[in-house]
């Protein structure tokens, strides 16, 4: 083509003269955006029925007429009329907090409450009958994201301006539905040996409040030492989010890219395929996906050499993975503490100078790609144990 594929991209450049970032970001993250927001209406959709039928079964709590004392030690909970305080102190808390992007805005609070409620009831519903495997996350966060900017957009609330307020009510959204699945998920457990709901909640609220302080300060260093959002830490599915609601608050998605992917996800349904994960993978870099597709590599192996389909979410493979996450998030939160003390670059200076084939040019990445593979056949190994 002798000028740029529209939309042209503001570089101008044509897509043979594009670095892979650059058709990234020109092209592809429109689609992928068009796929995931196709995707996540869809798996709200489906959703819909248990919506309904949650909304019903917690509406008869308001009414039911045993009090705690009545009810058997394994029935007790904490007072539903403390869970509705608490929301609405939380609404009120969003609303008038200073030096947050919800200070003064009412509608956000409500918001809030009200896609919390439904969505709290989904994901708790979804890992209760299923697992936390299934859990929709992903799908209800850009749903409400998705129905926050449409009434922001109707109400002529748009620009920069109302993107972080929208971002804010997907987070907390989005927060509440994981703790969600992990709270049906520790209930379900606990009513299993036997143990008193009112204390396992008790417990999780000191488990969220602390784990709050943690998280929170800990990303707060992350992004000062190193960039949350920069080369040395993207943040892909945040760009996601926020390729989302710039588009819609502004009114100017390229349409054409964004359709695209949203027949795309069309077309896997209609194959009888989960579009959530594909949609999200269609988006996210091939560093980050690419590991995610060599543990499935060595899932096919391990089934293959034991002859068994694993599923259980207590096997052996899944533990040692499960043990590489935590162990790989530690070992980044350590890293940035070195790297934020100017610890770790003096070292790295002199391990290059000793050894600098296993940093530069092709042998650096034959090194790299040498270790991935050890760690690949050590999980493999792992996984064909049996679990007593």
């Amino acid at each position: 083509m002798p000028g740029p594929f529209p939309p042209v991209p503001a570089s101008g450049l044509r897509i043979s003269e594009m670095s892979a970032q650059q058709l990234w970001s020109a092209y592809i993250r429109y689609t992928g955006a068009g796929a995931v927001l196709a995707a996540g209406i869809i798996t709200l959709a489906r959703t819909i029925p248990t919506i309904i039928s949650s909304f019903r079964d917690s509406v008869k709590d308001f009414g039911a007429g045993h009090t705690q004392a009545s009810r058997m030690r394994t029935e007790r909970d904490i007072p539903l009329m403390a869970v509705v305080g608490g929301s609405l102190l939380l609404a009120v808390f969003l609303a008038v907090a200073p030096d947050l992007p919800t200070q003064g805005n009412f509608l956000a609070s409500i918001l809030v409450v009200v896609f919390g409620f439904f969505f709290v009831t989904v994901s708790s519903r979804i890992t209760g009958l299923i697992g936390s495997s299934s859990n929709p996350i992903s799908g209800m966060t850009i749903a409400t994201l998705i129905l926050t900017c449409t009434i922001f957009v109707a109400l002529g609330w748009t620009g920069d301006y109302y993107a972080p307020i929208a971002i804010s009510v997907g987070a907390v959204v989005c927060i509440a539905a994981a703790n969600a699945g992990a709270t049906s998920q520790d209930l379900k457990t606990g009513y299993i040996v036997g143990a008193t709901p009112v204390y396992q909640q008790t417990g999780l609220l000191i488990g969220v409040v602390t784990s709050s302080f943690v998280i929170g300060l800990t990303t707060l260093y992350l992004h000062r030492v190193i960039g949350i959002g920069s080369p040395s830490l993207p943040a892909p599915q945040a760009t996601l989010m926020a390729t989302i609601i710039k588009g819609l608050l502004s009114q100017n998605l390229p349409w054409g890219l964004v359709l695209v992917g949203v027949f795309i996800t069309v077309t896997l349904e209609l194959c009888g395929i989960h579009s959530l994960s594909f949609a999200v993978g269609s988006y996210l870099p091939i560093a980050t996906t690419a590991p995610i597709f060599a543990g499935g590599l060595v899932r096919a192996y391990v089934e293959k050499k034991t002859g068994r389909a694993e599923e259980s979410e207590v096997s052996a493979g899944t533990l040692f993975s499960s043990g590489l996450i935590a162990g790989g998030s530690l070992a980044g939160i350590l890293y940035a503490v070195l790297f934020g003390r100017n610890i770790i670059q003096e070292a790295d200076g002199a391990v290059q100078g000793l050894v600098p084939f296993i940093h530069e040019g092709t042998s650096g990445t034959l090194a790299g790609a040498l270790l991935f593979s050890a760690l690949a056949l050590v999980l493999g190994r792992a996984a064909q144990k049996k679990i007593l």
